[in-house]
């Protein structure tokens, strides 16, 4: 599910910055190897599942893995997480109408 019009991906910011900001709104930045992509999630886990809070980034300048890079936010996403398959963000899944609220005010803080 994709969070349109939240403003979210207009957002270019200093890699450092967006990391300190995104985990105090309690996002945590995925450990990867890759020096252009970032991608911060916040779990959310409920008897209907686990869920995902997604928002990606990528460097429009600099190096992730030097920690010297300027960050494109993109639309955030929802999904939710099937072992051992990862997460699935398609049209068709089902997310209960409070994670859904959860997830809009979270974005909007």
């Amino acid at each position: 599910m994709k969070f349109e019009g939240t403003g979210i991906e207009e957002v270019s910011a200093d890699l450092n910055k967006l990391d300190f900001i995104m985990e105090s709104e309690g996002f945590v930045r995925a450990d990867q190897w890759d020096y252009e992509r970032v991608t911060y999630d916040r779990k959310y886990s409920m008897v209907e599942g686990t869920f995902y809070l997604r928002i990606s980034g990528y460097a429009t300048e600099g190096d992730v893995g030097a920690k010297k890079a300027h960050i494109q936010l993109l639309t955030p996403l929802l999904g939710k997480h099937y072992y051992p398959h990862g997460v699935e963000y398609g049209e068709g899944e089902e997310f209960p109408k409070s994670l859904i609220q959860s997830s809009k005010k979270n974005l909007h803080s």
